[in-house]
């Protein structure tokens, strides 16, 4: 299902609304060997030969660290109310264990002071997936200490900076990390063990409800504590075909349900455990973990960029996964090998993601349902363009500001029909390292020349600036 073309009826949203952009540290901050930064997995990762676009990796990205007071000053220009970074894990407590790194610290309390200086609300992730290499080499997320190091973490950042930011997330997207860092092995560390992934999925899991206690031993009780979870819109191919609904169920077991289930509801889904009884035991499950991870929310980031499509396998066929996270032999779905993918139909970005903002109506709903009166942001959507500036330096995108208009529609629909999302998160404010991709595909609303690192903004940040500062979407221009 496609969405329609913008209405000519202007698109408003309800004060207040929190209109923001969203960055990571290993995708902009650069200054890798600075301050006492150790490794970190994806370090380590993106030095490895084949594993991302070109051999690239964010030794610099776009230098952040040292440019951040431009970059919030482009923030403050465009009119945005708040910003979501994530604080790297190994620059503020190197190799993941012991006492913090002041000047690492450091850099993150000019980052929130400049953003406050300029009336920009700072939310911060604490983790988007750049694990220290040390605690990689002890095990990783599959060993139950890494969530145990991560609480330590998580006391040691609120401590420093609980006093000035208000919101706080755990853990960015816990599924890739996962799922493809240690199921398909296209995100770092690179790993292909099925039972491992599942490990690491309740041990992410447990992290965050470690880290949820310790973020409010040490904060004020007015901080919002939320996750982040780039949950899965999922379809079947043929809504009637009972097979094709039960692989849907699968995959909503594996990409959802292993997530917040434990964290909403307090239980793993019991269709999970029997879906993946080949693979693990789930022995590691402890007494009294599901009442840590189940601790109550004060809010929850949903990341949304496509939907997903599936049906039951037809074993005569065979050929690559199409399910849009990478090409790898092996698959990030464990106990899914009956499970087919396929390209859901219509205009795509350069990531050959499908355009349906009705998935994002249909991911709010979901959740308000779920979740009901929990305060809900999107967290991260955007996406992917070939945009290049013209001959005048100007970079037109009228791809990206459809696209924005069309979700953000979609979000102001389902505010209508009442759910309580409460802000919007747009990915991302620069152009920057995209992963396994390098520098291949672009997001931000800002271009980055990444030969001079000069910012220039698009088309897309302007008007998405003028949205955040009338609380109305401006129209689609006709190019």
């Amino acid at each position: 299902m496609l969405e329609s073309a913008p209405s000519a009826t202007p698109v408003t949203f309800p004060s207040p609304f929190l209109w923001g952009a969203a960055t990571s540290a290993y995708q902009i901050e650069g200054a890798v060997r600075e301050g006492g930064r150790t490794p970190s997995i994806w370090d380590t990762f993106s030095h490895t030969p084949g594993k991302t676009v070109g051999g690239e990796h964010g030794d610099i990205a776009v230098d952040h660290y040292h440019r951040y007071r431009e970059d919030v000053a482009l923030m403050a220009d465009l009119g945005l109310g708040a910003y979501r970074f994530s604080v790297s894990w190994p620059r503020v407590q190197p190799t993941g264990r012991g006492p913090a790194v002041q000047v690492g610290l450091d850099f993150y309390r000019r980052l929130v002071d400049e953003l406050l200086a300029h009336g920009i609300k700072p939310a911060i992730t604490l983790y988007h997936w750049d694990l220290p290499q040390e605690l990689e080499d002890a095990g990783g997320w599959p060993e139950r200490d890494t969530a145990y190091r991560f609480a330590e973490y998580a006391q040691i950042v609120g401590e420093a900076l609980g006093d000035r930011v208000e919101q706080w997330i755990t853990l960015n997207e816990p599924w890739c990390s996962a799922f493809l860092g240690y199921g398909s092995g296209v995100h770092a560390p690179g790993r292909t063990d099925p039972e491992a992934t599942l490990r690491a999925a309740h041990h992410l899991n447990l992290a965050h409800g470690l880290g949820t206690s310790a973020l409010r031993s040490v904060m004020p009780a007015r901080n919002s504590v939320a996750i982040s979870l780039n949950s899965s819109v999922v379809r079947p191919l043929s809504p009637q075909d009972p097979a094709d609904l039960a692989a849907a169920r699968r995959i909503d077991d594996l990409a959802n349900g292993v997530f917040h289930g434990p964290m909403l509801h307090g239980a793993y889904p019991e269709s999970l455990f029997a879906a993946t009884e080949l693979i693990t035991d789930w022995s590691y499950v402890l007494d009294g973990d599901l009442q840590a991870i189940h601790q109550p929310l004060d809010a929850l980031g949903l990341n949304y960029y496509t939907p997903t499509l599936v049906s039951a396998a037809d074993p005569a066929q065979t050929g690559p996964r199409s399910d849009g996270h990478g090409a790898s032999d092996h698959s990030p779905w464990p106990g899914a090998d009956d499970v087919a993918f396929h390209q859901t139909p219509g205009e795509r970005t350069e990531m050959g993601w499908t355009i349906d903002p009705t998935g994002l109506h249909e991911l709010i709903m979901r959740y308000a349902r779920e979740a009901p009166g929990l305060p809900l942001y999107i967290t991260e959507n955007g996406a992917a363009y070939d945009d290049k500036p013209d001959p005048d330096g100007r970079v037109h995108d009228p791809e990206r500001i459809a696209y924005l208009h069309g979700h953000l529609s979609a979000v102001r629909r389902a505010i209508t029909d009442g759910a309580n999302v409460r802000g919007y998160y747009l990915w991302s404010l620069l152009d920057n390292f995209e992963w396994a991709y390098g520098y291949e595909k672009r997001f931000g609303a800002v271009y980055v020349d990444y030969a001079s690192l000069a910012r220039t903004p698009k088309s897309s940040a302007h008007w998405y600036g003028q949205a955040a500062r009338t609380g109305t979407l401006p129209a689609v221009p006709v190019d």
